[in-house]
C-alpha cells in the first residue's frame, strides 16, 4: 500500500490515487480542499531524497514552471519543499500522452501534426522569452487532452538560458532519440536545442518513424551527431513539399541553419497553412557542397589523367614566318608524344581483360562444369522428424545447417521448417537448412502487487505473454494497481499460458442516501453530509435574482444553501441512493449585488466541424463550449461586472478568435481584433 494515498499533505491535498511513475518522482492524483479542485502532486522519491543532484533537478522544475504561464504548459499551483518531502502541485490534466496517441495512430494527419506542433512552439516560446530551455521535448512529455489541448509537462532538467551557459558534458540529458546533436556532443544548448527536439517530434507524427533507431542509446546519440535522416517524404509521399522542408530546417545538425526560434518556425509554419502548396527556399537546400567535399573531389580530379588539359598555344599573332614553322614543328613533336603512349596502354588493357577472362572460364568449367550431369533428389519432408535422425541418414547427401528457435509446440529437438521446402528437387550436396525447435520458452513470473497495470501489461507483453484484465473491489490497495496474477509470482510457465491480471477498482462503497440540505448554513451542510458519509463538492454563490421564485416565496437568510446536486432523496425514492464519499455541491444566498450583467452574441466562422470555444474576462474563463459553427452560427456568452468597461477574448480551441471591448454602462461591446479570415 502507498504511503501518500488517503493522506492529506499540507494540511489541504488530499492524496486519492497514484496515476504516474516517473523516473525520479511519482504523481499523485489529489483533492484540493481549500480550493475544491482536482489536482496533481508530483512527489520527489524517498530514495532520491539525500541525492543533491535529484533534488537540484527537482527544484529547479519547480522554479521554471512556477514562472510560466501559458495555455500549453501545464500550471503549477503550489509547492511544499521540507525535509520529510519534496513535492510540487500542479493542474491536472485528464488525456494521454502524444507518444500513446502516436502510437496508436501510427501515421497522423499531416493538418493534425500541424495543429499539434503549433502548440508546442508557442508554449515553447512562452518558456523561450523567460530564459527557459526544456532540454527534454518528446511525445511522452506532450500531453493531449480529449478536446485537441496540448500540454507541454516535465520540465524537470530545464535550465535557465541567462543564468547557466553549459550543459552537463559527462552524460547527454534528455531521451536520446528527441535530443539534439549539440546535446549528444554535451555542447552549449539554448533554446534551438528545443526546436531540434520538435523537428524529430514531426518528424515522427507525419511518418510513423523515428529518424534515427540503433541497438544502444549511445549509437542513436551518434547518429544524431553524424548521420543524415531518410527526407519525410521518402517514408510518406503524401506529406505537402513546404511542411517537408520545415520538419528539415528544424532537424538541421549546424544551429546556424536551423529555425534560430519558435515563433520563427510558427511564422513559416503560418505561412504553409495559408498556402499548403508553398516550396521554401532555404539557403541550406542550395549552397555550394562543404569545404571539405570540395577539397576531395578536386583531389579525386588532379589524380585523375582523364581530366589533364595540355598546356595552352601561345598566340600566333605578330610571330615571324620561320619561327611559326618551328614553332608547328614543336607542336607536331608534342603531338606525337602525346599519342604515341596510347596505343599500347590499350593493347595491354585488352590483353588483361582476355587473360582474366580465361582464368575465370577455366576456373567455372574445372569447379562446376556445366555439361556434367549432377544427380538431384527429390527434397524429404523432414518437418516433425528429429534432428539427430536426418544427420544421420541424409548427412552424406546434403550440408545440413542448423537454427534454434524457441517453440511451445514441438519438444527440443524436432524440426518444425526447413528451407527449400519438401518436394523441390535439388543436386546432390546441396545445403539445406533445419530449423529445430529448443524447446518451450519459459518465464518465472514476477510479483506485481502494487504496480500500475499499464505497466505490467506492457512487461508481461515484452515477455511474449498473453494477459488478461480482470477488475475486482480490494479494501486497501488503490484503483488500478495490480493485486495480483494467475499464475502467481513464481511460477515457471511457458509463453503460450494465459495470464490473468487482477486489477483492484479501490474498496467498495455503500450506498447511502442524499439528506436535504435547503435552508440549513454551509457548516450546518458540511455536518450533515459528514454523518451520511458524503462531502461537499463545489460552492456556488447564488444572488437574488438567481433564486427559484417557486422554492422561495420569501427572500432567504444570507448564507443559507437554496440549491444543491444531487438533489435529496424523498421517501420511498432509492434511485437517488449514490456511493459513499459522493461530493454534493451547494449553492449559498448572498443577496442582491452590485454586478452588471450582459450578453454578448458572437458570430461564429464558417467552419463545419466541432469546435472548443472558451470565453475569458480578466484571464479568467467565463463560458465554454464544444460546438459545430455550421449549426449553431451564434454563439451567446454572459457577461458580468461591478465596473463600467471590460476587456475580453474569444478562442476557438487554443488560438484567439476576437477580441472585445465590452461597455456594460450601455451595455454594449466593440471588437478591438478580430481573427476570422484564419478559420474560413
Amino acid at each position: 500500500m502507498d504511503r501518500y494515498i488517503g493522506k492529506r499533505l499540507d494540511g489541504r491535498y488530499e492524496i486519492m490515487e497514484l496515476i504516474g511513475v516517473g523516473g525520479m518522482a511519482n504523481v499523485y492524483k489529489a483533492h484540493d480542499l481549500a480550493e475544491d479542485r482536482i489536482v496533481a502532486v508530483k512527489i520527489l522519491r524517498d530514495e532520491f531524497m539525500s541525492n543533491e543532484e535529484f533534488l537540484r533537478r527537482f527544484k529547479n522544475e519547480s522554479k521554471a514552471i512556477a514562472i510560466l504561464n501559458h495555455p500549453n504548459i501545464v500550471k503549477v499551483y503550489d509547492v511544499i519543499f521540507n525535509p520529510q518531502m519534496q513535492s510540487i502541485v500542479m493542474e491536472y490534466i485528464d488525456g494521454i500522452s502524444l507518444k500513446e496517441y502516436i502510437d496508436q495512430q501510427g501515421v497522423l494527419k499531416w493538418k493534425e501534426a500541424v495543429y499539434f506542433t503549433v502548440q508546442i512552439l508557442r508554449g515553447l516560446q512562452h518558456a523561450h522569452d523567460r530564459g527557459i530551455v526544456h532540454r527534454d521535448i518528446k511525445p511522452q512529455n506532450i500531453m493531449l487532452l480529449y478536446d485537441g489541448t496540448i500540454k507541454i509537462t516535465d520540465f524537470g532538467i530545464a535550465r535557465f538560458a541567462r543564468s547557466e551557459t553549459k550543459t552537463i558534458t559527462d552524460r547527454a540529458i534528455g531521451s536520446v532519440h528527441y535530443i539534439s546533436p549539440e546535446q549528444a556532443r554535451g555542447d552549449v544548448t539554448d533554446e534551438k536545442a528545443d526546436i531540434y527536439s520538435v523537428g524529430v517530434m514531426l518528424f515522427e507524427m507525419l511518418t510513423g518513424k523515428l529518424p534515427f533507431e540503433a541497438d544502444s542509446p549511445v549509437s542513436v546519440a551518434i547518429k544524431q551527431i553524424q548521420s543524415i535522416p531518410k527526407r519525410p517524404r521518402e517514408l510518406n509521399p503524401e506529406i505537402p513539399e513546404g511542411l517537408e522542408m520545415i520538419t528539415i530546417r528544424a532537424m538541421q545538425k549546424d544551429v546556424v541553419k536551423r529555425y534560430h526560434s519558435a515563433a520563427e518556425m510558427l511564422r513559416d509554419i503560418e505561412e504553409f497553412k495559408r498556402n499548403p502548396s508553398i516550396s521554401f527556399e532555404y539557403k541550406y537546400l542550395s549552397e555550394p557542397a562543404p569545404k571539405e567535399i570540395s577539397q576531395s573531389i578536386s583531389r579525386a580530379m588532379a589524380a585523375s589523367p582523364a581530366t589533364h588539359k595540355r598546356r595552352p598555344i601561345p598566340s600566333r599573332k605578330g610571330m615571324p614566318k620561320q619561327r611559326m614553322r618551328k614553332e608547328d614543328n614543336r607542336e607536331e613533336e608534342q603531338e606525337v608524344v602525346q599519342k604515341t603512349p596510347v596505343l599500347p596502354i590499350l593493347a595491354g588493357v585488352a590483353g588483361a581483360f582476355l587473360l582474366v577472362s580465361s582464368l575465370f572460364i577455366f576456373w567455372m568449367f574445372y569447379t562446376n562444369n556445366p555439361f556434367e550431369s549432377v544427380e538431384q533428389i527429390k527434397l524429404p519432408d523432414f518437418v516433425e522428424q528429429k534432428y539427430s535422425t536426418v544427420t544421420q541418414k541424409y548427412g552424406k547427401e546434403f550440408k545440413i545447417e542448423r537454427e534454434d528457435i524457441p517453440n511451445n509446440q514441438y519438444e527440443r529437438g524436432i524440426i518444425i521448417d526447413q528451407i527449400p521446402k519438401s518436394g523441390r528437387r535439388v543436386r546432390k550436396g546441396s545445403t539445406i537448412t533445419l530449423k529445430v525447435s529448443s524447446g518451450a520458452q519459459t518465464v518465472v513470473m514476477e510479483d506485481y502487487a502494487g504496480m500500475p497495470v499499464n505497466e505490467v501489461l506492457s512487461r508481461l507483453k515484452s515477455f511474449g505473454l498473453k494477459a488478461t484484465e480482470s477488475n475486482i473491489n480490494h479494501p486497501v490497495i488503490a484503483k488500478g494497481q495490480v493485486i495480483k496474477t494467475d499464475p502467481p509470482k513464481g511460477s515457471e510457465i511457458t509463453t503460450d499460458t494465459p495470464v490473468t491480471v487482477y486489477v483492484s477498482m479501490g474498496a467498495e462503497k455503500k450506498m447511502v442516501a442524499v439528506p436535504d440540505l435547503i435552508g440549513m448554513d454551509k457548516e450546518e451542510a458540511k455536518a450533515a453530509l459528514a454523518m451520511n458519509l458524503l462531502k461537499v463538492g463545489s460552492v456556488t454563490p447564488v444572488t437574488y435574482s438567481q433564486l427559484d421564485p417557486e422554492k422561495f416565496e420569501v427572500e432567504p437568510e444570507i448564507g443559507t444553501v437554496v440549491t444543491q446536486s444531487p438533489e435529496p432523496m424523498g421517501e420511498g425514492d432509492s434511485e437517488r441512493m449514490v456511493a459513499e464519499g459522493t461530493a454534493v455541491n451547494i449553492g449559498v444566498y448572498e443577496g442582491d449585488t452590485n454586478v452588471i450583467r450582459m450578453n454578448v452574441k458572437i458570430q461564429l466562422p464558417k467552419l463545419d466541424k466541432a469546435v472548443k470555444l472558451t470565453a475569458e474576462m480578466n484571464g479568467k474563463i467565463v463560458k465554454e463550449a464544444s460546438l459545430n459553427p455550421k449549426k449553431e452560427k451564434i454563439w451567446t456568452v454572459t457577461f458580468e461586472s461591478e465596473y463600467t468597461s471590460e476587456s475580453a477574448v474569444i478562442y476557438i480551441g487554443s488560438e484567439v478568435y476576437q477580441e472585445l471591448e465590452l461597455d456594460f454602462s450601455h451595455g454594449t461591446h466593440s471588437v478591438i481584433t478580430d481573427n476570422s479570415d484564419m478559420f474560413e
